[in-house]
This record gives C-alpha cells, structure tokens and sequence, in this order.
C-alpha cells in the first residue's frame, strides 16, 4: 500500500500516512476549508468531522487541537502574503510596495472569514508559524521604512498604526460580507490616503506601545469564541 508524508506542526516530517488515513487527513482538511471560510474560527469540530465522514477521534488524531487545524488551513495563505511582502520590500517605489502589501493582506482577509479572524487576534503559534509572523513583521517594518525614506510615508506612522488596518478591515468585512463584498477596498484606499506625506497634519494621540497591541489583541480574543477555543 503507499505511503505519503503528513508534516507536524513544528513542519519537521512525520512518520507516513498509509493511504486511507491520507485519504482521511485530505478530507478532514477540505472540510474545515469550507466550515472555517463560512462560519471563523469558532466553526465546529464536529461539524467538520461529520462533513468528512470521519469520527471527532479520527480528527483529532490528525489534529491535536484547534491550532495544529488552523495553522494547516492557513500555511499557504501566509506563505502568499510573505512572497508578496518580499516583492514588495524591495520596489522601487516604495509607496507602491506599501500599498501592494496591505492590498494583499486586506484581500486575504476579505476571501475567507476565518483568515480574517486569525490576522485581527492574538493566537499561540507553533515553530513554523512564529518564523513566519515574525518574517511578516519584520518586512512589514522595512517596507514601511522605504516608503518614509522616500517622503511618501509620514514619518509618524509606526507599526503599530498598521493594527488599525487590519482591526478596522476585519469589522467592515464582517459587516459588508453579503451587502457589499467589495466595500473594504474603498475603506483601504481611504486609510491610505491618510498614511500619505502629502497634506498629513499634526495627530492628537501618540501612537500605541508594543505592550498597548497586545492587550488589545486580548481583548478581541475575549470577544471571539474561535480565538478561545483552542482544543
């Protein structure tokens, strides 16, 4: 019988899979797609189990806990947005690369609900997604540098203004999700517009602390059963 390779969470290889458990993961895997895509990531395990026709022990033999599933979902959709941010750090115009980078990101955000959830809180990380969030970041950072460098950028923006993106767009995709599907692409050009050098004025608070982030992302993981449920 063959054998495939399933990768562990910390994306070190696992022992092979004999192909009716492949055939399980496989199923096990489209199904969350769907049921985090429609419903966060509250959707229920069991749920996804039913849709693969597998029992709720058989899911969790493929998937410990909640997080070992959503970090599987989402690898590629990181791995998406880490190509474009490093396209986008080295550009020629910088302002451009800042601009394709957060197109990217909200994007991503829009397609898929749970996605959305996932960038706009505060989650445990295992190996393979920490190297990646901590790369995101660090580009994000040098992107933004090489649009102030250029004068497009105002030099107040921190990184930390970047969360405003991303918490603001998580609500209007929410909201506008069958209105008006589009709407966080008119939202994003108007934040943008005010990220410019270009008619920037003097602003009335200080920019959030590292420490100020994280306590916010808590807070949303408070209001979010997905970003509780973690088993």
């Amino acid at each position: 019988m063959s054998q495939h390779h399933a990768p562990t969470a910390n994306g070190t290889p696992a022992k092979p899979l004999r192909r009716d458990a492949q055939r399980n993961r496989d199923a096990i895997v489209a199904a969350a797609r769907t049921a985090f895509s429609e419903q966060g990531l509250g959707a229920s395990l069991e749920g996804v189990a039913r849709q693969a026709g597998v029992a709720i022990g058989t899911l969790y033999r493929h998937f410990p806990t909640r997080l070992d599933l959503v970090e599987t979902l989402f690898d590629a959709k990181y791995t998406e947005l880490l190509a474009t941010a490093e396209e986008a750090a080295t550009m020629d115009d910088a302002w451009e690369g800042f601009c394709r980078y957060l197109e990217k990101l909200c994007e991503l955000q829009a397609c898929d609900r749970a996605f959305n959830g996932l960038v706009s809180a505060r989650l445990p990380l295992h190996v393979a997604g920490r190297e990646r969030y901590e790369r995101a970041k660090q580009l994000c950072i040098q992107i933004m540098h090489n649009a102030q460098k250029q004068g497009t950028l105002r030099n107040d923006v921190t990184e930390q203004d970047i969360a405003f993106i991303i918490w603001s767009q998580a609500g209007i995709i929410q909201a506008t999700r069958t209105v008006a599907p589009r709407a966080w692409h008119r939202h994003l050009h108007l934040m943008l517009d005010a990220f410019r050098t270009q008619g920037a004025h003097p602003l009335p608070e200080p920019p959030l602390t590292s420490d100020q982030v994280d306590q916010t992302l808590i807070t949303l993981e408070c209001n979010d059963q997905g970003c509780r449920e973690q088993t």
